[in-house]
């Protein structure tokens, strides 16, 4: 009884929490403008994240909004929308997102008809602002960007709601689940018409939280949907010219590392290239800043570097190839049989997507630290053990690594089956997204 009725109290804690947004606003648009002075926020379309648009809004035609808050997410909404393009060309479609290096990559692969704009913050005037003048007719938001103002904003506009690949990390579940908090994330998660959770932890995770069960429907993990895209013929040509150098050499790729992995990647190189001279280490990091932080190191230790930013050949003497650049990893990983995601060799870190890889036909291997990942480990492992293989740290790795390389067998038999075990997830995985879509939001 005590449980059943918290949309009082996420009211109140609702209009505590506008109060505060509204009182801090002038500090959040100081700290809007620190930001675009350090580079972080767009030089010109900054204003947007204010609610300010720099484009017009379409007058004839109803509007979807899509919400991502950085690259991984919005990526994995790509494919919903150009399936939307496809199916409901009526439809006016308006993307957001949070993050400047999101908008770097995908403005140049969003469908051109999609219009594409920084989310404004979650103050009262910058979303009032924006929700007023772009009018949407539905808005889906990918994964957990739960901001209320957005969300009781739309539910006051009657503005349908849904939520796509929808997860809670560990601690954000602790988090919602306090007695202060518990009333306020009921009260957000009544308002939707539509959740399709990431596995059925996280369906439990939403129940629990008081989501409505009638509106948790499964879609799988769209970050299975690796959508095609081709780059510039300018890269298209130096990935081209890269493949060839690297055929007659023993290749691997560390990918999405973040600070401190590096000293175990490294590691395991120095000690490879002792029984394999001909070994190429492509080194991609979670950030490009720390790419060029690694490479000076190197250089420093008298070590040749390649850097893909500089778009160096792989002169004889060089066993490092380092990529700075953003945006590029799908297609890179057709550069290397085998792939090492990284993010996930320290506790506190939380593993990223595993399916672009697998999708280019590499073995796969990651640590165990993988977050909501974990998931996606499970569900290929399930289908073939051999389509993922998981390693504690520097030595465990050393050891997959010369196995695979020591036996072509294996290596094969690995790569065949991470890239069937993704075939078999990512099959229907858009389409059941978007009858959802069609079904919970749109139609109503």
């Amino acid at each position: 009884m005590a449980m059943a009725a918290p949309k009082p109290k996420g009211d109140i804690v609702y209009k505590i929490y506008r109060a505060l947004t509204y009182g801090l606003s002038p500090l959040l648009h100081l700290h809007l403008h620190w930001r675009r002075l350090r580079g972080l926020e767009h030089p010109i379309r900054w204003r947007e994240r204010l609610g300010q648009p720099s484009l017009r809004r379409p007058s004839a035609g109803p509007l979807l909004w899509f919400h991502a808050v950085s690259l991984g997410e919005g990526m994995a909404a790509i494919p919903v929308i150009k399936f939307c393009c496809q199916r409901r060309p009526d439809i006016n479609i308006l993307m957001t997102t949070t993050t400047l290096s999101a908008f770097e990559v995908l403005k140049d692969r969003l469908p051109a008809n999609v219009l594409y704009q920084f989310a404004p913050l979650d103050t009262p005037a910058a979303m009032d602002a924006f929700l007023g003048y772009w009018k949407p007719n539905w808005i889906v938001i990918m994964e957990s960007e739960l901001w209320p103002n957005l969300i009781m904003g739309a539910s006051r506009c009657g503005i349908g709601l849904a939520l796509l690949n929808a997860r809670l990390s560990a601690k954000s579940f602790r988090h919602w689940s306090k007695p202060l908090l518990f009333p306020l994330i009921s009260l957000l998660l009544s308002q939707f018409s539509l959740i399709a959770p990431l596995s059925s932890v996280q369906a439990i995770h939403f129940q629990l939280l008081q989501a409505p069960p009638f509106c948790i429907n499964f879609s799988g993990d769209l970050k299975y949907a690796v959508g095609e895209y081709e780059p510039p013929m300018k890269d298209a040509k130096h990935i081209e010219y890269l493949q060839k150098q690297l055929s007659q050499k023993q290749v691997w790729m560390a990918a999405s590392i973040h600070r401190g992995e590096e000293e175990i990647i490294l590691g395991v190189h120095n000690v490879l290239m002792q029984s394999h001279t001909d070994i190429i280490t492509i080194i991609v990091p979670r950030h490009p800043q720390h790419g060029k932080e690694i490479a000076e190191v190197l250089q420093k230790e008298g070590q040749n570097v390649a850097l893909r930013s500089q778009h160096k050949k792989l002169i004889p003497g060089t066993n490092i190839y380092l990529v700075d650049t953003l945006g590029e990893l799908r297609h890179l990983y057709n550069l290397t049989p085998i792939a090492v995601i990284g993010g996930s060799f320290f506790p506190g870190l939380t593993g990223h997507n595993i399916s672009e890889a697998a999708a280019a036909g590499c073995a796969v291997l990651t640590g165990h630290h993988i977050g909501h990942f974990s998931h996606m480990v499970r569900k290929m492992q399930q289908l073939n053990p051999f389509s993922v293989m998981q390693v504690s740290g520097k030595l465990e790795l050393e050891k997959a690594l010369r196995e695979l390389f020591a036996d072509a067998k294996i290596l094969e038999s690995r790569q065949k089956a991470a890239k069937e075990a993704f075939h078999s997830l990512s099959t229907t995985v858009v389409s059941n997204a978007w009858d959802l879509l069609d079904i919970h939001l749109l139609r109503q």
